[in-house]
């Protein structure tokens, strides 16, 4: 071989193991520090002028029967003690970051569950085809499930319940 070809042939090794390091170093960086998200205002370019917004009026509950669940409270896991208000909208939960309750646990899924209320004013948990399986009261979930105030559903190492 001539010594142009061998000196074109080190130069692109030398190049493709550059690449490879600086792949490596993204991916480790990744795991340590998580991927950047950004807020959806600051996404936006400083051109668009940002649209008038109408005051939120509360949505229209359905019955609201006596005794009814007013808050989820997650009992153990990694986010133990935190509660979220029960308003009659659909509470996603998973390790996907666009979920409402988002859990940091191994055995729970992108998209794991979804809780949400029915026309009745009861509340429903249904798996979304998890891998692992939403748990309630001990029992595998197969299909939405009308759940009383105080039923564990278990996620993992998760345990959620409804209170008032």
């Amino acid at each position: 071989m001539s010594e142009l070809t061998l000196t074109v042939m080190r130069l692109g090794f030398l190049a493709v193991l550059w690449l490879f390091v600086i792949v490596a170093v993204q991916v480790i960086r990744s795991d340590l520090f998580g991927t950047r998200v950004t807020q959806r205002a600051a996404a936006r370019r400083p051109d668009q002028a940002p649209q008038q917004r109408r005051p939120q009026q509360p949505a229209p509950r359905g019955r609201q029967r006596r005794g009814a669940p007013t808050k989820l409270v997650i009992t153990e896991g990694s986010l133990a003690g935190t509660t979220v208000a029960l308003q009659g909208q659909t509470i996603t939960l998973g390790r996907a970051h666009d979920s409402t309750i988002v859990l940091d646990d191994d055995y729970a899924s992108g998209r794991h569950a979804r809780i949400y209320p029915d026309r009745d004013g009861q509340w429903i948990v249904e798996d979304l085809g998890s891998t692992n399986g939403t748990y309630v009261d001990r029992g595998r979930l197969t299909t939405p499930v009308p759940i009383a105030p105080g039923t564990p559903i278990r996620i993992g190492k998760t345990v959620i319940e409804l209170r008032k």
